[in-house]
């Protein structure tokens, strides 16, 4: 139990879903991956999967922590493993 509340401590994650047609999500450290069926992102909660169709990143704003997102969501799902690193991790590992 204190690895779920050690989650919550870490910082600061808010979604907002609306009509299952737009997301919008605050405490976002990095985006692991993105294509029109899945989106992998890490908050400061631990790693998110989202599944849809037709799925479009409008704004991502690493600075702010912001992540807007378009298209027909069918699924949210928290994932406690690192969502990926990123392009840039990617390209200097």
């Amino acid at each position: 139990m204190n690895d779920v509340n050690n989650a919550f401590d870490k910082g600061k994650h808010s979604v907002l879903i609306q009509n299952r047609d737009s997301m919008e999500l605050e405490g976002i450290k990095d985006v692991g991956g993105f294509n029109e069926e899945v989106i992998t992102a890490e908050s400061e909660c631990g790693g998110i999967v989202i599944r849809g169709n037709n799925l479009h990143v409008d704004e991502l704003n690493l600075e702010l922590g912001k992540l807007k997102i378009s298209g027909r969501i069918s699924a949210f799902i928290y994932n406690d493993k690192v969502a990926g690193k990123g392009f840039w991790g990617r390209v200097f590992s």
